[in-house]
């Protein structure tokens, strides 16, 4: 059972996936259907703790809780600010804060340079190819990027690795999947 989230350019609401399939068309509204009910960011698991007894119990310190979700806060304000400052448009993300500004640092540095070469406009291809680059060196296999100003797609991602955003009339999905090794059968004598 693979719940599906359609994504489009012209959304009026910031909506978070936490879904692994993901269907995207860029210039008409933003859908989400999701085969078991909305998610958002906000929903946060209850912490198991250890009471003195030894068992595990559902409770949860309250200020812990707060605090995280304070600073889970402060982390959406920076990365809002952050992309307004860069006029990007957050478009949808299932990624923590710290990956998504490291996106759009990565690629307003990108179009500042393709601007400051001033030779031509900059090649979504190569700006793809640079921003998948950078994560999978950074946080490992597999990141995928499509970057273009018109295009549709379907795809499967892992847990945490979305982000779909614009600048200009630029759209970028960056997403990433699982890689498994397959072992090569030995040849036989």
């Amino acid at each position: 059972m693979i719940p599906m989230a359609e994504i489009n350019n012209h959304s009026k609401k910031k909506q978070i996936i936490t879904t692994t399939t993901t269907v995207m068309q860029t210039h008409h509204h933003h859908h989400h259907h999701h085969q078991q009910g909305h998610y958002s960011s906000r929903r946060k698991p209850l912490s198991v703790v250890k009471t003195e007894s030894g068992n595990n119990t559902d409770s949860y310190n309250r200020s812990d809780h707060q605090s995280r979700s304070r600073h889970l806060e402060e982390e959406e304000i920076k990365l809002a600010a952050l992309a307004i400052s860069f006029n990007i448009r957050l478009r949808s993300a299932d990624m923590p804060s710290a990956m998504q500004e490291r996106a759009l640092r990565h690629t307003h540095a990108l179009l500042d340079a393709a601007a400051a070469a001033a030779s031509r406009r900059p090649n979504p291809t190569l700006l793809a190819r640079s921003l998948k680059k950078e994560f999978d060196s950074v946080y490992g296999p597999a990141w995928h990027c499509v970057a273009g100003k018109s295009f549709g797609s379907f795809v499967t991602h892992s847990p945490g690795g979305f982000l779909y955003f614009s600048v200009d009339s630029f759209s970028f999905l960056l997403f990433k999947t699982e890689v498994h090794v397959i072992a090569q059968p030995s040849p036989k004598p």
